[in-house]
């Protein structure tokens, strides 16, 4: 699956998001709009995570769905 898709779907995968990544709330995925660089931030904010880290998590979550 590509980022296009998911960005394109949102709203179906902001709760998946939420459950992958459980410190962020319904409004900061509202934020984050399907805009991959808003999501890897704030996990990077709230997991003190490098950005690098945060990308493979994506990346890794992406695959799996």
């Amino acid at each position: 699956m590509n980022w296009d898709r998911i960005e394109g779907n949102w709203k179906e995968f902001k709760g998946k998001a939420i459950t992958q990544w459980g410190r962020l709330t319904d409004d900061d995925v509202d934020r984050v709009a399907g805009k991959r660089t808003e999501l890897a931030g704030l996990i990077q904010q709230k997991y003190g995570k490098t950005r690098e880290e945060a990308e493979r998590e994506i990346d890794t979550w992406i695959s799996r769905h």
